[in-house]
């Protein structure tokens, strides 16, 4: 196994290069990048959203420039000196060459250093440290909570497969899975966040302003206070798929051979159940593990983060991506990819822990 994980840590390198490669070459083809924004917010014309991060809502005008006879490759840029936007371009580095940025870019992010925001005074490490906690709150407790409740589910449907238990709770498991988690997310807010009904719940925020004086207990329990609604809303259509999945997996298996010898021994149905039909069909179920808490960790938080005026890495990065803050996108990016590759060898090693006979060493 030892091999098998020096070999996949390996490949971690040249896959992450790939990776930023093809997001690197798609961003230059977007237009309104750094130098547009900037522009815009020069100009007047930038949008809310590039307003808030550049910290400024108007800057110097350049009306009476005469730019008859400049030919700018921005939109935008008329009225302004070359000079301006030759400043403007050394600022991002946007004077170079795209392989030269992308070169100096990777030699940085191998030390990781990820350099500074466009728009922010503040280093991109510093960033996605401040925004880590919400992220990782969410996608690790509704990760664990996800795999805690389905699983047994999933066990307990295929055990009574067909009986009212399982028609019932397959009822009520999809439309759960119906209902977008941003949508349920607001239905909570409005009964038990102070909307019409209860005012049980904080609104936003994931501590309480006096939190530094609280005890360890109190911090726990401020912690989750904050975090039950976001929780809630995002577990609602978050067990579904994987419910379902154990189900199946259990039934595909209960059926197979050796279960029926197993039983003709006079094993227990217990003993069968978990001692040789749970570890062949948990397989497919871990194998999901990876991308769901990473899905679960970027893309599935992201209106939560909004709703619940959560600061985290999903907001984070969507609100780069529109202000073309590239520091913050290419960290983000790297980050996730990184911790995406990670997840896949813990993924692979859970393999051989649940069935030994599983040899990825063998494999070539």
């Amino acid at each position: 196994m030892g091999a098998y994980i020096i070999r996949r840590l390996i490949l971690v390198i040249p896959t992450l290069i790939g990776i930023m490669i093809i997001n690197f070459a798609v961003v230059q083809i977007v237009p309104g990048g750094p130098v547009e924004q900037m522009i815009a917010e020069m100009t007047g014309t930038a949008v809310d959203s590039t307003a808030r991060f550049s910290g400024a809502d108007s800057g110097e005008s350049f009306d009476n420039f005469d730019s008859s006879n400049f030919d700018s490759k921005y939109r935008g840029a008329q009225g302004l000196d070359p000079d301006i936007i030759k400043e403007i371009e050394e600022m991002y580095g946007m004077n170079k060459p795209a392989h030269i940025r992308f070169i100096n870019m990777m030699k940085d992010y191998l030390t990781f250093n990820f350099g500074e925001s466009f728009f922010r005074d503040q280093k991109v490490t510093s960033i996605v440290l401040d925004k880590m906690p919400v992220s990782i709150s969410l996608g690790l407790w509704t990760t664990l909570l996800v795999y805690l409740i389905s699983i047994p589910l999933g066990i307990r449907k295929a055990i009574n497969d067909g009986s009212k238990f399982d028609i019932v709770s397959s009822s009520v498991v999809t439309i759960g899975y119906a209902i977008p988690n941003f949508l349920f997310a607001v239905i909570l807010i409005v009964f038990f966040a102070g909307g019409r009904f209860y005012d049980i719940f904080p609104l936003r925020g994931l501590f309480s302003e006096n939190f530094d004086e609280l005890t360890l207990f109190q911090k726990i329990i401020d912690y989750f206070w904050h975090l039950a609604l976001p929780l809630t809303a995002m577990l609602v259509s978050g067990f579904a798929g994987l419910t379902f999945l154990t189900k199946n997996s259990f039934l595909d298996q209960v059926n197979q051979q050796y279960v029926i010898t197993a039983r003709s021994k006079g094993l227990t149905e217990r003993k069968v159940l978990y001692g040789h039909v749970f570890r062949n069909a948990m397989l497919i179920v871990i194998a999901g593990f990876p991308s769901a808490f990473i899905g679960i960790l970027f893309s599935s938080s992201l209106f939560i983060e909004v709703i619940f005026s959560l600061d985290g890495l999903g907001l984070l990065g969507y609100e780069a991506a529109l202000t073309r803050d590239y520091p913050v996108i290419f960290a983000t990016l790297y980050f996730f990819s990184l911790l995406g590759l990670v997840m896949g060898i813990i993924g692979d090693f859970m393999y051989s822990i649940i069935d030994p006979r599983i040899d990825f060493e063998s494999r070539q």
